[in-house]
């Protein structure tokens, strides 16, 4: 103890309550720092430690210890603790290096604009309200809400609900409708706004009951999203974890209750217009509302209900930190076998438990960010949305990488070659080969399989079919008559088109003799011109009528529904031609594959969906470089079931929602020409590329785009 001659002296202020018993059975106890509202635990060896912290000198503190209990601290242990409470704070100041080292740690706790700022855009809090006296008013009034019968009343209410709603299961189903109007939207907002406000009410009320003092009550905004929240802390001076498990769940069970008595009162509302509004907001607090509160609640992955529920639950504070210790030095010790000691002595299980535990809050917060930036990328105008998003990146992600990289650095002189390292070296080698290897060749694209010459005919607009349609296996020749069709209206428009055509013209003939008609001057002829344009639009449709082969062809897939003297409407589909010049196959690739095609031989593969159809290898292929503004082939749409994210319009067409090239195939192997068509997949030989420079290309094309203001 020559580095320590005498105890300095604690300050006055601080506050030691028993604790809940450690996992080994061993006394703890809480100490309070008021002034930063922050709580330590202490094992039994630091509490005998400071309640003999009087006597000043540190050997006779330990030789006290070592006399009264059967602990045998050392002064090592000591040591540490004047340590910890130095760095906490928890000393008082009589030195002037006591006061210098306070301005230190003031200064490094004051970050710069840069980083106050971005400390202050993720996370921020902005308290509202000191409930205090409100609880205090409201604490006897509610006492019924903490007795056995009142959730049993509950439980009665959840099952009469459920019961009721079952009966009316179509109606609950399609109560959204009530939403659709001002007064819906209102109710909704009320809805939320009192669910999340009784949750925050719940967490007070539990912790005032269990005597903790709830200084403030506010709205804490995560990355601009407003969030309610309540200040529990002193729940940690507790010594009951029922109490303090009662603290964490008092906001769920809260909106559980109220959910449950909002599905009571949905179903017993009456179904009027002048309800709507309110049987919209009780279907809200029955459904969405508390569904949402235990899935963002009760999860522990994030330091919300459901971590501190986890952490009472287990006796496990601090339960992230102590995770992502162990996550870390689980992880330092399989990639380089440091030989470093845990963190802290634990059960097997329970460290098994811990490590686990890191691993699965990691993935699920990399998920949850990266949602986060993109969301926040398309809240704001592409500039800033951009630079948010990049901030939510680094922040999140790629900062808590660099300090594990920079960790390693500084072991760096630890480094041996052992069994660990060898592993290392093994596993980044083949992963750095299969990343960097140039692997990729083939193109995988969907691809319809037909004859190369190919016409559908369909009714152009609504009319009389007069003939029969040619039977199927008919051999035509190009420009032979196939259907005639008729469609009175158009003849009616046709003649009363031709006859104001022929008058006029005859009043063109007449001007130079009639003087109201020279009054008329260049316009009649206008309107002459107009007319016969208008007679030879009329004949064009009309002459569409008629409908002939295109080119020499077997008729095809006539539709059975189509009889002599039906009323067909338009684009009614009457039968197909399959010419007799080949097959081809139809392609359909994105951007990136395109690339991948470019300066390629000429050769492809189609396996077909349907089992049983050998594969069928085409020698030309013919990539088309302009985007396809819609997309002829059903089968492959989104809209029917196919690969291609497509959107179907009004007039039919198949918009495609990304870019979309076609790739012709021609020279196929397969015997005579294919009557119907085939859906499959077409193997395009692409450039051979590793995954690196796959997602390379893909990242720079979609910064590309992104950027593009």
């Amino acid at each position: 103890m020559a580095t320590l001659a005498t105890l300095p002296p604690l300050r006055q202020d601080l506050a030691l309550h028993p604790g809940a018993p450690a996992a080994d059975g061993t006394p703890t106890w809480t100490l309070h720092d008021p002034a930063a509202n922050r709580f330590y635990q202490l094992g039994w060896a630091a509490f005998e430690i400071l309640s003999r912290w009087s006597m000043g000198a540190p050997q006779a503190v330990l030789q006290a210890v070592h006399d009264h209990t059967t602990l045998r601290p050392t002064p090592q242990d000591l040591q540490g603790l004047v340590e910890m409470l130095g760095r906490n704070h928890l000393l008082q100041a009589t030195r002037g290096a006591d006061t210098e080292r306070l301005r230190q740690a003031a200064q490094a706790s004051r970050p710069g604009p840069g980083m106050w700022l971005l400390k202050n855009y993720l996370f921020f809090r902005l308290p509202l309200v000191r409930p205090e006296r409100l609880l205090q008013r409201l604490a006897p009034r509610i006492g019924w809400a903490f007795h056995p019968g009142f959730w049993w009343a509950v439980a009665a209410a959840a099952l009469a609900g459920l019961l009721l709603a079952s009966r009316r299961w179509d109606e609950f189903t399609h109560t959204f409708v009530s939403y659709a109007s001002w007064e819906g939207a209102f109710a909704i907002g009320v809805a939320v706004s009192a669910a999340k406000l009784l949750h925050e009410l719940g967490h007070a009320l539990t912790a005032h009951r269990y005597g903790c003092r709830v200084p403030t009550m506010g709205v804490a905004f995560l990355v601009m999203w407003p969030v309610l929240y309540t200040d529990t802390n002193e729940a940690w001076k507790l010594p009951s974890r029922r109490q303090r498990l009662a603290i964490g769940a008092a906001g769920m069970l809260t909106e559980l209750a109220l959910g449950a008595v909002a599905l009571l009162a949905w179903a017993m509302l009456p179904d009027t217009p002048q309800w709507g509004p309110a049987r919209a907001g009780a279907f809200l607090l029955a459904t969405t509302t508390w569904v949402l509160t235990l899935a963002i609640n009760a999860s522990p992955f994030m330091r919300f209900d459901g971590y501190f529920l986890l952490s009472d639950w287990i006796n496990l504070p601090n339960l992230h930190e102590r995770a992502f210790a162990h996550g870390r030095w689980w992880l330092r010790e399989r990639l380089f076998g440091f030989g470093e000691p845990a963190p802290e002595l634990l059960p097997p299980a329970r460290q098994r438990f811990l490590i686990v535990f890191a691993y699965a809050t990691w993935l699920y917060r990399l998920v949850l960010f990266l949602g986060i930036a993109l969301l926040v990328y398309h809240l704001f105008f592409k500039v800033l949305g951009l630079v948010l998003m990049m901030v939510e990146l680094a922040w999140f992600i790629a900062l808590p990488v660099q300090r594990e990289m920079k960790a390693w650095w500084q072991r760096r002189g630890r480094m041996r070659w052992n069994a660990a390292t060898v592993r290392l070296v093994l596993v980044a080698g083949a992963a750095a080969a299969f990343v960097l290897w140039p692997w990729q060749s083939n193109v995988r694209a969907p691809a319809v399989l037909g004859a190369l010459q190919t016409q559908g005919l369909y009714a152009p607009r609504a009319a009389q079919l007069l003939t029969p349609l040619p039977a199927a296996g008919t051999r035509v020749r190009a420009g032979q008559e196939l259907v005639r069709l008729q469609a009175p209206e158009l003849q009616a428009q046709l003649a009363l088109a031709h006859a104001q055509e022929q008058q006029l013209r005859w009043q063109l003939t007449q001007q130079s003799f009639d003087a109201r008609l020279r009054e008329a001057g260049p316009a009649l002829r206008k309107r002459w011109e107009q007319a016969a344009e208008a007679v030879q639009g009329l004949q064009r449709e009309a002459e569409r009528l008629t409908l002939v082969a295109p080119f020499d062809a077997d008729v095809v897939d006539v539709n059975p529904d189509v009889s002599p003297a039906a009323w067909l409407p338009a684009g009614e589909r009457l039968l197909t031609l399959v010419g007799p010049s080949g097959n081809k196959v139809d392609a359909y690739v994105d951007e990136h594959a395109l690339q991948s095609l470019e300066g390629q031989p000429g050769r492809a593969v189609f396996l077909a969906d349907l089992p049983g159809h050998p594969g069928v290898t085409c020698t030309g292929v013919g990539v088309h470089p302009v985007q396809l503004s819609q997309i002829e082939h059903a089968a492959v749409s989104s809209s029917f079931g196919g690969e291609i994210p497509s959107q179907r319009m009004p007039d039919g067409r198949l918009v495609p929602l990304r870019a979309v090239f076609r790739v012709r195939l021609t020279d196929c192997d397969l015997p005579g020409v294919s009557q119907q068509e085939r859906t499959g997949i077409a193997v395009l030989q692409g450039t051979d590329r590793s995954w690196m420079e796959w997602a390379i290309r893909r990242v720079a094309a979609l910064w590309q785009r992104e950027v593009g203001f």
